[in-house]
């Protein structure tokens, strides 16, 4: 069983930065793929972004492409999400997820479904 907690989140103007985090416990860290969602008021959950067990491949959404960067630290079982350029139209409770590697390598990073495990949130809003 793996346990997620992420920290980080906060108030900060738009064109701000934030750097969240999501730290790990139980389960093998480094053989884990893993993601960051979020649920803005009213809205259902979407992908952000996501880096594989391997920290070879990285994924994220079009909306935040140049701006966010996620990477993970194996050795602190930690992944982060780096996000410049803030926008008001990036509030909302930032998720973290994780899900096991699975033979063959295949980790279909944007589909919600994928995710074992969950965090409780953090909450990020940026004001205009």
């Amino acid at each position: 069983q793996v346990q997620l907690v992420e920290s980080g989140g906060g108030l900060v103007q738009a064109g701000g930065s934030l750097r969240l985090s999501c730290a790990a416990s139980g389960g093998t860290f480094r053989t884990y793929n893993m993601g960051w969602w979020r649920q803005a008021p009213g809205k259902e959950r979407e992908f952000v972004a996501a880096v594989s067990w391997s920290a070879g491949t990285t994924y994220d959404q079009d909306s935040v492409k140049g701006r966010f960067t996620i990477s993970r630290d194996n050795a602190k079982r930690t992944v982060y999400l780096q996000m410049n350029s803030l926008e008001p139209e990036d509030t909302g409770v930032y998720y973290c997820a994780a899900v096991g590697l699975r033979g063959g390598g295949y980790f279909q990073a944007r589909a919600q479904s994928e995710y074992e495990y969950w965090g409780q949130g953090t909450q990020v809003t940026v004001s205009s």
